[in-house]
């Protein structure tokens, strides 16, 4: 098993490897993440906000939508990879700007959003204590976390985690782990986040909305 810092080396080399065909016909794996746009979108819609982090931005494909749709709100993209912040900046979009920084330990003051959103980038993470937490505390009170990542029963996870994961490390990917739904309720209890809907949907995709207590 990897050290933290070696994982967030892989994700680093990975990533930026990976910026410049991201978001073009020629992103090979990386297209299935498009899959989840549509259910944080669906989401995002049920409830008014101002303010908007996209934690684990990449290329700001979600905020190209959103900056559109929400012209009056604020939008701030967070990412571990300056190549990827990069082409992200370079959309030059509206009322967003764009951060580098680590998603375990978010840049921002408390409470600075009504909502954070977080798409397929979970599983890169080797602290997600530490990123729940620190989702807990930029949240505003009453805010939301989206997330989207993978996830199974425990047989599959267990494979995922012990098979898969350590071989496409080898390969120069900067994937950590899965997790079950249980775990995930866990780490939003500790992190003081209530779970409004945590489910395992087509694809193996997690489906997690959690909101910070209004008290």
């Amino acid at each position: 098993m990897l050290s933290a810092g070696e994982y967030k080396r892989l994700s680093l080399d990975e990533f930026t490897k990976a910026a410049g065909r991201y978001e073009s016909d020629h992103a090979g794996i990386y297209k299935m993440c498009r899959k989840d746009y549509p259910p944080i979108l669906k989401e995002i819609r049920k409830e008014k906000f101002r303010t908007l982090l996209d934690a684990g931005c990449g290329t700001a494909p979600m905020l190209s939508l959103l900056t559109r749709e929400y012209p009056e709100c604020r939008f701030v993209g967070l990412d571990l990879t300056p190549a990827m912040i990069r082409k992200a900046r370079e959309k030059r979009l509206p009322n967003a700007r764009f951060v580098v920084g680590d998603c375990e330990n978010m840049p921002f003051p408390s409470e600075t959003f009504d909502i954070i959103i977080n798409s397929q980038s979970f599983h890169h993470y080797p602290n997600p204590v530490d990123f729940f937490h620190s989702v807990s505390r930029v949240l505003n009170r009453g805010g939301r976390l989206i997330l989207r990542d993978n996830t199974g029963p425990g047989w599959i996870v267990w494979l995922i985690n012990h098979v898969e994961m350590p071989l496409v490390n080898l390969t120069g990917r900067g994937d950590v782990r899965v997790y079950t739904i249980e775990k995930i309720r866990e780490f939003c209890r500790y992190a003081g986040l209530v779970v409004e809907k945590v489910e395992q949907q087509k694809g193996f995709r997690l489906h997690l909305v959690a909101r910070k207590p209004e008290v």
